[in-house]
């Protein structure tokens, strides 16, 4: 067996049943999540510009799209996608050489469900495999030191779930393997430098092609059997030598992915709290600041502290500023909160944010890099110019593989995030469906989303 016969082996014969209790609840938790962030992204620019596209291109099919219509799966996988993603507020997963948003892959796995007719048990079971491939994926098989975006072990991920959700056979599923991860490998310049919108749109880009090499896959389309071990293949060309026994792997890698209390990049998320909690003990406003000191781990330095993927005080745009602490936490101080609103456009240009985020000073700490991604540690020291400093240090924040999310708090996270979009009877139906899924069809959830109109 080559290897990706090995990795179709296991996506291939999963059932609902190899996931644990707390597995199926955290892959209830993790939909219902990604579902609040797709209803809160309804409005945003980009996702406007891509149901543009996808209905001038041929707007029908048996896919349903949220907020309305309906598309061809692997359409509805890209735009569905983009939702959950733009606001950059659903989960992550943290491996000391990778971060990924597994839940990235729901958009293309529902859409694979909800064609094949499928039950919420396969959904679960599908989406539970999309994100055990991209975690173990990113914990051997780093990408980003080589200057590859994770949405590299992503097309595996989406292919694994989708091939997963259609019920195709081992044979199959390695076809699809073997033509997502050979044909679709990306430049980790999407997340370095000055940041557009493609930020939030490559995985969803993913997504769709994936989705398209699967069901090829499905109709008989053969790939190159050796991606991973041959001759210039995905080991010799992009990650390295690694080795995953996946005949020894289970469902459980969803259960350590993390989710966001703050519409904020995820490596910011213990400062951000740390910083309100800090307002909170001994209340300081936005002029008071003289200084602010930053010290965290240095995966969180390099990617939105101003380190090796670029300087973090330019801030310009949304996508610039979900990956600039130092923005973050002005808005923090400022707004009382890093949600939605704080990504305006007018909102990012005024004075008060622009003039404070300068202030604030960020250094990686060796200690903390250590510790993490067990810990996301850090310690925020506040100069005010009334002479009094202020000192906070954070080891994680709620949300967090030790100080994990109720279900609760995420139903308010949703309710939060669709609220302008939705009425009260329809949350309600999605929250319950969500709760029951193991007892409903793809089409009872997909026919309340439909509901809720852009």
């Amino acid at each position: 067996m080559t290897e990706v016969d090995k990795l179709a082996a296991f996506s291939s014969q999963t059932r609902y049943e190899d996931l644990s209790e707390n597995a199926r609840q955290q892959v209830k938790m993790r939909i219902l999540d990604s579902l609040g962030c797709a209803l809160g992204a309804l409005e945003g620019e980009p996702i406007r510009m891509i149901r543009e596209q996808i209905q001038d291109f041929g707007g029908s099919g048996r896919c349903s799209l949220i907020g309305g219509g309906n598309n061809a799966p692997d359409r509805a996988a890209l735009y569905n996608s983009a939702l959950v993603r733009y606001l950059d507020y659903n989960d992550s997963y943290l491996a000391k050489g990778e971060t990924c948003h597994p839940s990235d892959n729901l958009g293309a796995v529902l859409a694979a469900a909800e064609y094949a007719g499928r039950t919420g048990r396969d959904l679960m079971t599908a989406f539970a495999v999309a994100y055990q491939v991209q975690c173990r994926l990113s914990d051997l098989a780093p990408v980003r030191a080589k200057g590859f975006d994770h949405t590299t072990q992503g097309s595996f991920a989406v292919a694994a779930g989708v091939s997963r959700a259609l019920g195709l056979d081992a044979t199959k599923t390695a076809n699809a393997l073997a033509i997502c991860g050979t044909a679709f490998n990306a430049l980790r310049v999407t997340r370095t430098g000055a940041l557009s919108n493609w930020k939030g749109l490559a995985y969803p880009n993913t997504a769709f092609a994936c989705v398209h090499g699967t069901f090829l896959a499905m109709r008989g389309i053969t790939g190159p059997p050796e991606v991973f071990e041959g001759n210039k293949g995905f080991k010799e060309a992009i990650s390295g030598p690694f080795d995953i026994d996946w005949s020894r792997e289970d469902l459980e890698r969803i259960t350590r992915t993390i989710i966001k209390q703050y519409n904020a990049e995820i490596h910011s998320q213990s400062a951000l709290e740390g910083i309100l909690e800090l307002k909170a003990e001994q209340p300081f406003s936005g002029k008071d600041v003289q200084r602010i000191d930053l010290e965290i781990f240095e995966v969180a330095y390099n990617i939105i502290g101003g380190g090796e993927e670029g300087e973090k005080y330019t801030v310009r745009t949304k996508e610039e500023a979900d990956h600039s602490i130092q923005y973050m936490i002005a808005a923090a101080i400022l707004d009382g909160n890093v949600l939605p609103p704080q990504y305006l456009p007018e909102r990012i240009v005024r004075e008060d944010i622009q003039t404070l985020l300068r202030k604030i000073q960020v250094r990686p700490n060796e200690d903390y890099s250590r510790r993490f991604p067990n810990e996301m540690p850090c310690k925020l020291t506040v100069t005010l110019r009334d002479g009094r400093t202020l000192i906070k240090e954070k080891r994680d924040y709620e949300g967090f593989i030790t100080h994990p999310m109720s279900w609760e708090t995420v139903a308010q996270k949703f309710e939060r995030l669709a609220t302008p979009f939705t009425s009260a009877e329809t949350r309600r139906a999605v929250i319950q469906t969500v709760m029951r899924l193991e007892e409903v069809s793809v089409s009872d959830l997909t026919s309340l989303l439909v509901k809720v109109k852009v």
